[in-house]
């Protein structure tokens, strides 16, 4: 895989940051512990990965060692849901004296970004678009309905 193929990476990589970054503006206008900069390396990474993935079964596929080598890409796919799962699980907390549980919305948009990064990096453009603007909606609209059903829990707080 020459110089074009990691040129394609390279854009997949920047068009994840790029979509990660709008999930991340949200979070960060909402005050939230995981915001801009950390969405955008998320989704940068988790296409990275997917894009390092390919570079590699196709290195172990076509050499002397494929007959010995089973290449999974699920596994690459596994282990991005892994370590981000660990991230999103340090943005859940419990705070005050009511012990409200706080940053699952957070950690909700750490694993989506996380997929959308993926959907980039195996080339599904599209649908990381789509699903960006509809995580964004999620975020936004949802949030807003959510106050206006119960004003109360939403008194203080910025919407998760």
């Amino acid at each position: 895989m020459g110089f074009h193929e990691q040129l394609v990476v390279i854009e997949r990589v920047l068009l994840a940051i790029l979509l990660g970054g709008l999930i991340g503006l949200e979070r960060e206008w909402a005050d939230k512990p995981a915001g801009l900069r950390t969405h955008m390396l998320i989704c940068g990474s988790a296409a990275l990965l997917i894009g390092l993935g390919d570079f590699v079964i196709f290195r172990l596929t076509t050499t002397a060692v494929a007959e010995h080598v089973r290449a999974d890409p699920i596994r690459i796919i596994e282990a991005i849901i892994t370590g981000i799962s660990f991230l999103g699980a340090g943005t859940i907390f419990v705070r005050g004296r009511e012990e409200r549980l706080e940053g699952l919305t957070t950690a909700a948009s750490i694993l989506f970004t996380a997929g959308i990064g993926m959907s980039v990096g195996i080339g599904k453009l599209y649908l990381a678009i789509a699903l960006t603007l509809i995580v964004l909606a999620i975020l936004v609209v949802v949030a807003r309905v959510e106050r206006l059903f119960n004003p109360a829990r939403h008194r203080h707080d910025k919407p998760d």
